[in-house]
């Protein structure tokens, strides 16, 4: 499971582990307090109760729990590892302990039995001796149950291991001893000999008592379970082959597979319960595992989700001599816990409220949100709670035992996970997460019904559907993903169910940024100046929907998604609801990269996000594409990095129109406007397969409106042009890029909107993007906004880069920005509004005069605008000064790791900045400011944790 570290408290390290048990092997449960405990392979224990009360404990060697016994109502547990010690837990006190322990040094321990209300705890062995130890002292009796002696002249061979232990439930003086090759010892324990002796040539894997003790139940490693009277031992009262197939002539049911096990429960009113795991037979071939319920006439079987590790009959009494009354089983799975109804038809499952569904999924990525907005955490309950799937049994969860500590504090905290779902969980009790609401993200897509129907990917190894990172504005509540298929999902909040007929979608062509652009005579294209402050973007022509595949002369593909977007009409219920779907697509027989870093802002209408091969800018609210630049090109001609040449390509020649999507525009000053009137040449680039394409507009041609000072230039299919001849290079026909080309690329690492000084020459801040990449560069792209409200729709945004470049080392991790009292500046944003209901006259005039909410410090006006960066890269961070842009502290993290993760938070009331290292490390360093006069803050290494 993944844990979360609280802080420490009276003087221990507080760590709280959310999710499910990893490689669970064992569990327990005390019918009476009703607590349920699950052992792991790795020696953790999980306690559960009512919902909400969770315990986690650690044996210190690790070895794995191979079964668990409670001393039931006396709050204590025992725990066998596969070291061969035994543990007594004290679950008792506030942190549950162990009180004593007890090592095996000649003998492999295989099973435990502790009758209720007894002292004596039973242990069998690998070698088939059963050691008895008393549970208070924590101490071997000096009483052994010998094999030899046990079988006597029954075999002429060892009998196996011990494989089971149990006491008649009519006198605990009898016990019931199960060896693993088929023989079952009735013992005496007051005269030290057999009363009976039981074979059977079937291997014995489980063994129950019928309450009244006159009857027990085998099951084999056949698939067979064999019933036995007590003081019948020649031969079985009843033989049953569950799920074998009845041959005709009275010959034997085909063979199966092992039972498992096995439980035997009875009720006043009716037939007994036979429940047990495994015994399909082996022409099931690819089907599920199965509990199979049997009562009466009637055989359920129980299809599950994952392999069964255990399960355990819940009833009305813990007392074995009385009818057992079982109203539930509770299964523990592979990767899940599940829990049945015995009372209700169908038997139909609890709903767990417990926060195991973190892992319902594989989890892909995590996001830690705190001091959300007061009303959000029950609008999402609200939604959640909705989302109730029918089926479910109507009774209360029966594992009802524990209490809820007192909380001091309640922080309205969030964490969102992602897989093929998003999971948004509640922190409320700072020791307990509540599963508030599910997202899945795959809904919005066709799903592929055969081989032929697949995604046309070559970057996906497993789920296409998976999330690899989130954005998320918790006070506009607008949520972003990009998902392993490139692809990217902006959905906005409303309590409204919709249906969408036709799903928002545009299609990207990000492409392989352009190192050297020659004209077709050899000569070299001089680099475009630096964009100035006057551009105006080109808006993206969407694709229409549902795009089609173009393909190549050479069938190759292009414009074409790795996924495929639903063309019917999508019901949405309320909750987060589709705004706009944003895909890249393939470009001339490459698949487009895997999206690195996103960003999205509510204030501006804006999503970015980059990858290997550029970034790409989205206005969500008109569904136009703003930027789309190669890496290189954000430089111009400021790029500070040498870079060696790659080898040229072949251009491939898409057939049909012009592409679809426009490259960013780039500003020039009026000194370039009329010799760019005259420029009509085309180029090609030596490093890739497009066309660049200068043009205005005039009069006699209608192309884009495009204002005169700016110079945009588009990605032109090569057949519109009649003076290129096909003397390109060659290139290879791979269908993804090579790993070198991988590595020598530079991608987009960090993204950050923000309201912040963008030149040394600003006099006070204004809307733009700061971007970082994997060479540790930070540019600053200008967003010019229109006004809110119609204009915001109808007027374009102007992006321009600003020409400021900052430099660090390693790849950039994060970006945040201060005040001159070092207070956090976090983005502008909008605050939620219902957009599914029509607002009334009023409500729209406020929208027309609602401007972005303004979360700069009233302190930062006063003081020449001032302000200071915050970036983290994989090896450094750096305090940046801003309009001046000085670099005022620099902390080199490690020399030798690296940073997986950095953030800048805020910590006790100070902000701090905590990273994450290779090395399993956890740093954090303070950020504070001296005083204003002197205008400097540092970073200082105040925390670090190290792994056990």
């Amino acid at each position: 499971g993944c844990f979360f570290s609280l802080g420490e408290a009276e003087g221990e390290r507080l760590t709280v582990r959310h999710g499910f048990p990893y490689q669970p092997s064992a569990l327990a449960f005390d019918p009476v307090q009703k607590i349920l405990a699950i052992g792991t392979q790795t020696g953790a224990l999980r306690l559960f109760g009512r919902p909400g009360v969770e315990c986690y404990c650690q044996h210190d060697s690790g070895a794995a729990v191979i079964q668990l016994q409670f001393l039931i109502n006396e709050g204590a547990l025992v725990s066998a590892l596969a070291d061969d010690t035994l543990h007594l837990w004290n679950l008792r006190q506030k942190r549950p302990a162990i009180l004593h322990s007890l090592k095996f040094n000649r003998e492999r321990i295989t099973f435990c039995h502790l009758p209720f209300q007894s002292k004596w705890l039973y242990v069998g062995t690998e070698r088939g001796n059963i050691h008895i130890v008393n549970v208070e002292s924590f101490t071997l009796s000096g009483y052994v149950i010998m094999w030899n002696k046990a079988i006597e002249l029954s075999s002429k061979s060892h009998p196996g291991p011990i494989v089971h232990i149990s006491d008649n439930p009519m006198d605990e003086g009898k016990l019931l001893i199960g060896f693993e090759s088929g023989t079952v010892v009735l013992w005496d324990l007051k005269s030290k000999k057999a009363d009976y002796r039981y074979t059977h040539d079937e291997a014995i894997h489980s063994v129950a008592w019928h309450h009244e003790g006159k009857q027990f139940i085998c099951s084999h490693s056949d698939g067979t379970l064999t019933i036995w009277n007590v003081k019948s031992p020649t031969k079985p009262f009843q033989t049953i082959t569950p799920h074998g197939k009845q041959l005709k002539d009275g010959k034997k049911p085909e063979p199966c597979k092992p039972i498992l096990k096995v439980e035997y429960k009875t009720t006043r009113a009716g037939e007994p319960f036979i429940i047990l795991s495994g015994g399909l037979s082996y022409d099931t071939v690819g089907r599920r595992p199965c509990l199979t319920v049997m009562h009466g006439k009637s055989t359920a079987v129980l299809e599950m989700d994952y392999s069964i590790v255990d399960f355990l009959t819940l009833c009305e009494t813990p007392y074995p001599n009385d009818f057992q009354e079982p109203y539930a089983v509770v299964v523990l799975l592979e990767k899940d816990l599940v829990l049945i109804d015995l009372a209700q038809n169908g038997y139909p499952i609890f709903e767990n409220p417990y926060p195991l569904t973190i892992h319902e999924s594989p989890v892909t990525c995590c996001e830690y949100f705190a001091d959300c907005p007061v009303d959000l955490i029950p609008a999402l309950y609200s939604v959640g709670a909705r989302q109730k799937r029918q089926g479910y049994s109507k009774k209360e969860w029966p594992i009802s035992g524990g209490n809820w500590g007192l909380i001091t504090q309640s922080y309205p905290e969030i964490i969102i996970t992602g897989s093929k779902l998003i999971f948004i969980s509640s922190g409320l009790f700072l020791v307990t997460l509540q599963v508030l609401y599910k997202l899945k993200t795959a809904k919005v897509f066709e799903k592929s019904r055969n081989k032929d129907d697949r995604p046309n990917t070559d970057i996906v190894d497993e789920d296409p559907y998976a999330i690899q990172i989130i954005s998320w504005c918790p006070e506009s509540r607008m949520l972003c993903i990009a998902g392993v298929s490139a692809h990217v999902i902006i959905y906005r909040f409303s309590k409204q169910e919709v249906t969408t007929e036709v799903i928002p979608m545009l299609e990207v062509r990000l492409l392989y940024e352009i190192n050297d652009v020659e004209s077709p005579d050899g000569d070299q294209v001089p680099p475009l100046p630096t964009p100035g402050t006057g551009s105006n973007p080109q808006s993206i022509v969407p694709q229409s929907h549902p795009s089609t595949s173009s393909s190549s002369s050479d069938g190759l593909r292009d414009n074409v998604p790795c996924l495929k977007v639903k063309n019917s009409p999508l019901k949405q219920s309320p909750g987060y609801q589709i705004e706009l779907v944003i895909q890249l697509v393939w470009v001339s027989g490459e698949p487009p990269q895997q999206i690195t870093s996103l960003a999205v802002n509510s204030a501006y209408g804006l999503v970015v996000f980059g990858n290997c091969n550029g970034i790409a800018m989205v206005d969500y609210l008109q569904k136009t594409v703003l930027l789309n630049l190669g890496t290189i090109e954000l430089y111009g001609s400021n790029d500070p990095y040498r870079r060696e040449p790659r080898s040229p390509r072949k251009t491939r020649q898409p057939s049909g129109g012009m592409l679809t999507v426009a490259s960013c525009m780039c500003g020039l000053s009026n000194l370039y406007s009329e010799s760019v009137k005259k420029l009509r040449t085309s180029y090609i680039s030596k490093s890739s397969h497009v066309s660049i394409h200068f043009m205005l507009k005039n009069k006699k041609e209608n192309l884009y409106s495009v204002n005169p000072c700016i110079l945009p230039f588009f990605l032109i299919n090569t057949d519109l042009f009649s003076d290129v001849k096909d003397n390109s290079f060659s290139r290879s026909r791979s269908s993804s890029v090579t790993s070198i080309d991988k590595e020598t690329r530079e991608a987009i690492s960090a993204l950050h909107f923000c309201e912040t000084f963008t030149r040394k020459s600003d006099t006070s801040p204004s809307p733009c993007l700061w971007v970082g990449t994997t060479l540790g560069t930070v540019l600053v792209i200008v967003l010019n906004l229109p006004p809110g409200g119609e204009q915001r729709l109808l007027q374009p945004v102007i992006v321009s880069p600003s020409g400021t470049i900052l430099r660090l080392k390693g790849a950039i991790l994060r970006m945040a920005f201060l005040d001159t009292t070092g207070s956090l500046v976090p983005p502008a944003h909008e605050p939620w509004r219902e957009h599914n209901v029509a607002e009334d006259k009023d409500e729209k005039d406020k929208s027309k005069k609602r401007r972005p909410v303004s979360v700069s410090p009233s302190s930062s006006q006063e003081i020449s605008e001032n302000q200071y960066a915050v970036i983290c890269s994989e090896k450094q961070a750096k305090v940046i000064s801003l309009p001046s842009q000085n670099c005022i502290y620099k902390q080199n993290i490690t020399e030798t790791s690296f940073v997986l993760r950095g953030d800048i938070v805020s910590l006790n009331n100070s902000i701090c900045l905590a990273c994450f290292c290779a090395n399993g490390h956890i740093m954090t360093f303070s950020i504070y400011s001296k005083p204003l006069y002197e205008m400097l803050l540092t970073l200082q290494d105040k925390h670090c944790f190290f792994p056990n």
